[in-house]
């Protein structure tokens, strides 16, 4: 008897959960039954894909070949569905996302809203990391897409340059001690900071353009999202440096104020990866195609400080269907 895609359905939820419970529990079934089919699994592929730790199940060496290309056939099993479905600009299924930080939380929400009340019939799913995070799923199949601000070089990944954001510094409202503009070369070292985790497409982009000159800053804070950073800043802890597309709207309100940077260039590309192998959708190529309609604003920006710049291509992305 060959193996099933019920199985292979079963082997994913028991490595995501750890256990033969919890699996029966996500995929309501019985417990019997999960370990019913993990038994026959094993026993058609000649031997045992997991180590049993009491009542853990953690994937031995076997298991850990056989993970990624189950998850190849899932992906194309998954796929079926909406590539027989995709006909007559009717598009239906679901789009597994990850981002980066910056962009998981302030454009692709606006994104995904207005691409949904265009296409009822799509879901998404959407997960918000660091830039290593994003990369290590998008190689593990895990999703279909990842938009991320650090670079990632991997031979299995596919990267395609989006559109380009600015780190800017900021501090709280009406510092007049940071109201000069600060010199890369002499001025960094006076203040405090409060910056984003190692790992983040930020930190990384920060420390890849400034290089030298931020070898001793002093870091009071190192948080791990943006939101903190910027009440830790509005709070007086120190000065940040964080992406123009989240802060934008705090420094129109008067929360917070841009410090100007003489020496260096802060623009920085932001990307978009997918799988190399992974089979591509309509439904994928289709949000793609409208994800790249913010390279049509000026950096980007202008879309997201003006919903009625980005309605308006947004209808001229519709009458091209």
């Amino acid at each position: 008897m060959s193996i099933t895609m019920r199985q292979l359905e079963i082997f994913k939820a028991v490595v995501g959960t750890g256990q033969v419970t919890k699996a029966a529990q996500s995929l309501f079934i019985t417990q019997s039954a999960v370990s019913l089919a993990l038994n026959e699994m094993e026993n058609q592929l000649g031997g045992p894909l997991f180590d049993r730790i009491g009542r853990r199940l953690e994937l031995n060496d076997r298991g850990r070949y056989f993970l990624p290309l189950s998850r190849e056939i899932l992906d194309k099993l998954e796929n079926l569905d909406s590539l027989m479905n995709e006909k007559d600009g009717n598009f239906a299924g679901t789009l597994k996302l990850v981002a980066s930080s910056t962009i998981g939380n302030y454009v692709l929400p606006y994104l995904i809203t207005v691409f949904k009340n265009m296409y009822p019939n799509v879901h998404f799913n959407m997960l918000v990391c660091n830039t290593d995070t994003a990369e290590k799923m998008i190689i593990d199949r895990e999703v279909d897409l990842g938009f991320v601000e650090g670079e990632v070089n991997n031979e299995k990944i596919k990267v395609l340059n989006w559109f380009q954001d600015e780190l800017i510094l900021i501090t709280r409202a009406k510092d007049t001690e940071c109201e000069i503009i600060c010199d890369v070369t002499t001025d960094l070292n006076k203040y405090n900071w409060v910056m984003r985790e190692a790992g983040s497409g930020t930190a990384q982009i920060f420390k890849s353009k400034l290089g030298r000159y931020v070898t001793d800053l002093n870091v009071v804070m190192e948080l791990g999202h943006t939101e903190a950073i910027k009440k830790a800043v509005e709070a007086g802890a120190g000065i940040g440096c964080l992406s123009s597309l989240t802060v934008c709207r705090a420094i129109n309100r008067g929360w917070l104020q841009q410090i100007p940077l003489k020496g260096v260039d802060m623009k920085r590309q932001l990307f978009i990866i997918q799988h190399k192998d992974k089979a591509k959708t309509r439904l994928m190529n289709e949000f793609l195609d409208f994800c790249f309609l913010l390279t049509q604003c000026s950096e980007g920006q202008a879309c997201l400080s003006s919903p009625e710049k980005f309605q308006e291509l947004v209808l001229q992305f519709s009458s091209k269907k």
